[in-house]
């Protein structure tokens, strides 16, 4: 059918980020959830050129699933929209398989009709079991749950930023194919800071930069990181679920971008051995109205005493989170000390080789930095576990807790030992869940090497939850 028999939805990019800011105001302001139903609601009977709505929601591991329903049918189905949940890896048996979706209004996006097509909308969604409930392996309706229960019970808003590395390597399917080439080609080896205008790097940069503007990101600064095709594009904290949604769609925009220029963008934590790895440095905050419970102008670098106690809370339980912030075999070679690896459970405003730095911060944005991060961890999860263990764990009786001389674990199946065997993260997830994401976890390491070596081996790759093979997983 030729191009000028549609009309399909097509918006400028000014248009894009005037809309999606101003849902993301209604977010911030917390607009009664059925006002905003009404709204958007009325908005898709009403926008013509509207063929289909992206249904948005993630599994227990993280990945990122998409259905697309035709407009007209999600308007008279929007609260009955079922799927298989046997099909999705840690979700439902398949004797038990029927599980819903049920729309989050307020996280609605337009996306620009260049990058996802036109006539296309994005909607984020929580997971329902069928006796109506919240579905207890749906991280992302347990994260907003709790957050929303801090504002209601305390007026706590829990705040976000993430900074996610990842790295451009030349083919559209280089992750898929690591298993055949056994290497990964850099497009560009011009390392911190240094991409001349125009280059393929540096290219895929501004064109995600411009995506996530429309996509009312709020950018702060882009910039190609220390080791070669390595890039970061940084973004303003929001709160914690909107946050953890932008991590999604950041790496979303960042593959399909890559995709469409014949590369591939890869958030492996350590794709390449011998240069830096990818981390997801994730900042934290707690406020309250218009005050930020962390800054005391008074306190130990300037931080709240609620800081800091958040602050040895996570250092107390570090190990037993570990796997949760580091989910993969890969992700164990990034804690490698010879390449700024924050693998010390220690916290310091300088050492960027500690699990938690302080940053220099103000009234505005005084925080506590978690470094340990992968990019391929859940994001859902991630939030969860650091604010829940920051703001309810406790804190050790360990002489010089915040310096003390200890690591993280350099492999996952000690961070499975640990996470297995500690009552912290039952309490966290539920015995159900958790023996659910550590059996994962565990499949995936038994099809790759015990020992890591010095080389990235075919199977972390081609079995990571972020890259995995659905026809060779159902070889094994």
């Amino acid at each position: 059918m030729a191009d000028e028999l549609r009309s399909f939805l097509a918006l400028s990019y000014d248009e894009l980020e005037d809309l999606n800011l101003k849902a993301k105001e209604q977010r911030r302001t917390r607009v009664a959830a059925h006002k905003v139903q009404e709204e958007r609601l009325r908005y898709l009977r009403d926008e013509k050129r509207i063929k289909a709505v992206t249904v948005l929601f993630s599994d227990l591991e993280g990945r990122l699933h998409m259905l697309d329903y035709d407009k007209k049918f999600l308007i008279k189905s929007w609260d009955n929209l079922t799927f298989d949940g046997s099909s999705i890896r840690g979700f439902t048996a398949q004797r038990e398989s029927d599980l819903r979706l049920l729309l989050d209004w307020s996280a609605f996006y337009w996306g620009p009709a260049d990058i996802f097509g036109p006539g296309k909308v994005l909607v984020f969604s929580e997971v329902i079991d069928k006796d109506g409930g919240p579905y207890s392996a749906d991280i992302r309706g347990r994260l907003k749950s709790y957050a929303n229960e801090l504002h209601k019970k305390k007026g706590y808003t829990l705040n976000a930023a993430n900074e996610i590395e990842g790295f451009l390597f030349k083919g559209s399917d280089a992750e898929r194919r690591y298993h055949e080439t056994g290497k990964f080609e850099y497009v560009n080896t011009g390392g911190y800071y240094h991409s001349l205008p125009g280059d393929l790097l540096r290219t895929f940069i501004d064109t995600t930069a411009e995506v996530q503007r429309a996509m009312g990101f709020q950018n702060e600064k882009d910039h190609p990181e220390v080791a070669p095709s390595q890039f970061e594009i940084n973004y303003s904290y929001a709160d914690v679920v909107t946050a953890a949604d932008q991590i999604q769609i950041y790496k979303l925009i960042c593959r399909q971008v890559a995709t469409r220029m014949g590369l591939t963008a890869s958030f492996l934590p350590k794709p390449v051995v011998g240069v830096n790895g990818n981390g997801m440095h994730t900042n934290v905050s707690v406020s309250k109205g218009d005050k930020n419970l962390f800054w005391d102008p008074k306190g130990e670098e300037k931080m709240s005493k609620m800081a800091w106690e958040f602050v040895d809370h996570i250092l107390t339980q570090a190990n037993d989170v570990c796997l949760m912030l580091n989910a993969s075999v890969n992700a164990y070679r990034r804690l490698d000390p010879h390449f700024e690896a924050p693998n010390q459970i220690k916290a310091s405003a300088v050492d960027r080789g500690s699990m938690i730095r302080i940053p220099i911060g103000n009234e505005k944005s005084a925080r506590v930095e978690v470094r340990s991060v992968g990019p391929d961890a859940n994001p859902y999860l991630v939030m969860y576990s650091i604010f829940v263990t920051g703001l309810e764990g406790h804190t050790a009786k360990i002489k010089n807790l915040r310096q003390a001389q200890r690591f993280l674990p350099d492999n996952v199946y000690t961070a499975l030992e640990n996470f297995r065997k500690s009552d912290w993260t039952t309490k966290l997830l539920g015995a159900d869940v958790k023996g659910r994401y550590a059996d994962l976890k565990q499949a995936s390491a038994d099809r790759c090497p015990r020992l890591l070596g010095t080389f990235v081996k075919a199977p972390e790759v081609q079995y990571h939850h972020d890259v995995y093979n659905q026809y060779l997983w159902n070889m094994f």
